[in-house]
């Protein structure tokens, strides 16, 4: 069975993320420890509260670098909400600016939108060829934000969405994948997602080399 460790940096509420892994198909840890993460097959990144307070949580755990390595040496890597929105350069919210652990360049700003916080279900545009949507096509999401990136990342397949104007939604960069949306709270179409992304391990992941 495939290993997901599921990145432990004091956020709250990511026990719906550790158990909608595990429905995945993989045995799955809520660890900040190095030689577990080190030893599974994918790394999930978890986003909940306020762009400078999940840096500060990853700054405290080692988390950035840890997640700099896992992009740079093509491992299977998952954020969620904030857990994409810090793989850009920086965010700014309430006109603080923090910088991000910059896997892709862009910032997170607000939405430009009549009513924030977005919040509930919405359909996505995913790109020919996605592995990530693979088989969820023409399903709807569930987000709960007020910021996002506006620019896509190049060379990568970007998946957008709509609420008050165009947003990134997902990025599928190689083995790292993210999503603004909640895929733990996104029903069926979620949990085929996360499957998807499972799936994707390289069979025996680096453990197991």
């Amino acid at each position: 069975m495939s290993t997901v460790a599921v990145l432990d940096y004091g956020a709250g509420n990511v026990r719906s993320a550790v158990r909608a892994a595990a429905a995945a198909g993989a045995e799955t840890v809520l660890t900040a420890d190095r030689k577990v993460i080190d030893a599974a097959d994918g790394l999930l990144v978890p986003g909940v509260g306020a762009y400078s307070a999940v840096m500060a949580g990853l700054d405290r755990v080692g988390g950035v670098e840890l997640i700099r390595s896992w992009h740079e040496e093509r491992r299977p890597l998952l954020g969620i909400c904030v857990g994409l929105q810090v793989f850009f350069s920086r965010g700014d919210e309430h006109g603080v600016k923090t910088e991000g652990i910059g896997i892709w360049p862009g910032a997170v700003t607000a939405l430009d939108a009549p009513v924030v916080p977005h919040m509930g279900w919405t359909r996505v545009n995913p790109p020919e060829g996605s592995r990530m949507f693979a088989g969820v096509r023409d399903e709807r999401f569930y987000f709960v934000h007020s910021y996002a990136a506006v620019h896509a990342p190049a060379n990568a397949l970007v998946t957008t969405a709509d609420h008050g104007a165009s947003f990134v939604a997902a990025v599928e960069d190689e083995t790292t994948w993210a999503a603004q949306f909640h895929p733990e709270k996104s029903a069926e179409a979620g949990a085929r997602l996360l499957r998807n992304w499972v799936g994707s391990f390289p069979h025996g992941g680096k453990a197991r080399h």
